[in-house]
This record gives structure tokens, C-alpha cells and sequence, in this order.
């Protein structure tokens, strides 16, 4: 459905048109069927990637495929719905004649805009009374929504999204995540930009980390996390003795806690453990998230 292959992309910018390199060298693909995230700091590259996907921006170098097609020529963009991150909305326009408007710039008739038009406000939860109010009376909440039911007009089988969930509250990110998986379960390939990371490492199959213009890690949540160790945390009913815990179990978080880098050391930590007569209270385990893998590439590129 995607395939970006080295792309690059370079802006100038100031009186003195100094360079700047958005995008360097970037690959990854979504195939279809993906509920693909796009994740990274503000400023990564995750916007400008998309631009030159839908054909708003033209790489500098490298390839990028939409649909099978190259990105920006009209064709590629046949099947696909998108919603930028700051959608422009006509403030005196109902929710209804929004919908009816950008249906009509799709190219679907009056007849199927008829029913079109309450199947995606239904979808996306719109509210019938919502539908016949000018869009300036709506929340941020309801503008996310009107516009993710504009992408989703002409029966796409492919959507990119823009930052749906920024400015959303939990409420409205626990929504447009059921909206993602709802997509995802009738067969249309989702391709997602956030930075809301707790929100792409429970719904997404797939995912690529921009950081600085480069893609330092790409997969599955569980292959982008694959290399993370994990650490235990071993708290014991009793104070342990000032020369505990031994070298190799952990590292002691204070005189009844230990941490443990891997199963071994915890192993080697609970045999000592038994020989002193200490009992254990609690183990639990500290798994790495996208939170903290970003955090780390994000320092190496500073």
C-alpha cells in the first residue's frame, strides 16, 4: 500500500536560506492490511513524509510509492482517505453539508451520499443533532471526528491520518482508537501518525520510529522492543544484610529491594535470598515502552 524507499527532503529556511534536512534516507512500508503507527517527537519528519506521499511536497531524493503508483500522481491517490492535522473546516457549514460537500469533491453521487453520508456520521459517532449544527459550534472533539467521517466518505481501503488523537482528551482518544481497530477489523489499512505512543503500542501491528529525520527501528511493537532488556524487581520481607545482595543478582534499590537486569540474576538472587532466610514479598517485572525506547533514540540523535 506505502513503500518509501531512501527518501529525502530538504528545506531552506531563514533570511539566508539555510539548509535543513527533514527526511534522511527513510524506508519502511505498510503493507496491506496494516494498522500501521508513525511515531516520533514533534519535528521528526512524520508530517513531512506524508505530504510527499499525498503529492502536497516533492522529495528531494529516493522513491515513494502509494497504491502501487508513484507518490503524487493523481491515480495513487484513488482509494485513499486523509485527514492533515489541521484540517481547515468551513464555520458555517453544518456537519451534514461538510460531509455532502467533500463527498461531491470524491466523486460520489447524490444517490449514495444520501446513505453515505449517516453510515460514516454513525461510524464515527456523530450525533444526529450534532450533524445540523454549523461546525463553529463544535468541540475539538467533534471536529476530529467530522473530519475522520470525511476521510472515510468514499469507502477507502487505505486511510492516513495525521495526528488523529492531538488536542483530544481520554475520552476522545479512547474513541478514535476504537474507531482505528474498527477499521482495521473490516479490512481497511490504517496508516497513522502520533506521538501519543501509549496509544499505538496497544493498537497497532505494526510501527516505525522517526527520530530526526531517520527511521531508527521498525516492526512489531514486540520487534522494536526486542533488544530492551527487561528488569525484575525483588522486594523482600526483611532488611537485607549491608554486604547484600551478592555480585551478579542486581543492584540493591534500598536495604528490602533489589532490581535484577534479567531472569538470571533474579535466579541467582532468590537462591542467596533463601540461604540468608529472607522471604520474598513481591516480583515484579519492569518492561521497557515505546515511551522509553523513543526517549533513548531521541538521545542519541541530540
Amino acid at each position: 500500500m506505502i513503500r518509501v524507499e531512501d527518501l529525502s527532503k530538504t528545506y531552506r529556511i531563514g533570511f539566508w536560506m539555510k539548509k535543513v534536512e527533514a527526511l534522511r534516507s527513510v524506508s519502511f512500508e505498510v503493507r496491506e492490511g496494516d494498522l500501521f503507527g508513525f511515531i516520533g517527537p514533534n519535528g521528526a519528519g512524520k508530517s513531512t513524509t506524508i505530504k510527499i506521499l499525498l503529492g502536497l511536497l516533492k522529495g528531494d531524493g529516493g522513491k515513494a510509492t502509494l497504491m502501487g503508483k508513484p507518490a503524487g500522481a493523481p491515480a495513487s491517490r484513488l482509494g485513499v482517505g486523509f485527514l492533515p492535522e489541521q484540517p481547515y473546516f468551513y464555520d458555517y457549514l453544518t456537519g451534514r453539508e461538510f460531509l455532502w460537500f467533500y463527498g461531491q469533491l470524491s466523486g460520489l453521487g447524490w444517490k449514495d451520499l444520501r446513505t453515505r453520508v449517516d453510515e460514516v456520521a454513525e461510524l464515527t459517532g456523530m450525533k444526529r443533532e450534532a450533524m445540523d449544527r454549523n461546525l463553529r459550534t463544535y468541540s475539538k472533539g467533534m471536529l476530529q471526528r467530522i473530519g475522520l467521517a470525511q476521510s472515510l466518505l468514499s469507502r477507502p481501503k487505505l486511510v492516513i491520518l495525521d495526528e488523529p488523537m492531538s488536542g483530544l482528551d481520554p475520552m476522545g482518544r479512547r474513541d478514535v482508537r476504537t474507531l482505528l481497530k474498527n477499521l482495521h477489523a473490516q479490512g481497511i489499512t490504517v496508516f497513522y501518525s502520533s506521538h501519543v505512543l501509549s496509544d499505538v503500542e496497544a493498537i497497532c501491528t505494526r510501527l516505525a520510529m522517526v527520530v530526526d529525520g531517520t527511521i531508527p527501528r521498525q516492526g512489531t511493537v514486540a520487534e522494536v522492543l526486542a533488544d530492551e532488556a527487561e528488569q525484575y524487581v525483588v522486594a523482600f520481607d526483611k532488611e537485607f544484610s549491608k554486604n547484600g545482595p551478592p555480585e551478579g543478582a542486581g543492584t540493591a534499590i534500598d536495604a528490602r529491594t533489589v532490581s535484577c537486569p534479567d531472569l538470571g540474576a533474579q535466579k541467582h538472587l532468590l537462591q542467596w535470598a533463601l540461604a540468608q532466610g529472607l522471604g520474598v514479598e513481591s516480583v515484579s517485572r519492569n518492561r521497557h515502552s515505546l515511551e522509553d525506547v523513543l526517549a533513548r533514540e531521541v538521545a542519541k540523535h541530540a
